[in-house]
């Protein structure tokens, strides 16, 4: 007897982490968008601009900030966005149980 699909397997968008390269699903990342306002989290990952992916971890927000972030945004990023980005930044966990 074989086993039968109920319909088509839902598409999971991967993206990829600025700081550490892995490639995970989307939804498991936080976005990190240019505007014209600068540079913002999106958690929605719906706001308009040029986007970036990053772990919640401290540790890859740390590398990406070496500047993987800024060429991946293909921005400099000011001293105001990377005050913004580290402040946020505290809020993450070191690492995580993985």
């Amino acid at each position: 007897m074989s086993k039968k699909r109920k319909g088509p397997r839902k598409h999971i968008p991967q993206r990829t982490c600025v700081g550490c390269r892995q490639v995970l699903p989307k939804r498991e990342l936080i976005r990190i968008v240019h505007t014209a306002e600068g540079v913002q989290v999106d958690l929605t990952g719906k706001e308009k601009g040029r986007g970036a992916y990053l772990h919640k971890k401290r540790k890859c927000w740390t590398q990406a900030l070496k500047g993987a972030l800024a060429s991946t945004l293909k921005i400099e990023l000011s001293n105001q966005d990377i005050v913004y980005l580290k402040t946020y930044m505290q809020d993450i966990p070191e690492s995580s149980e993985e």
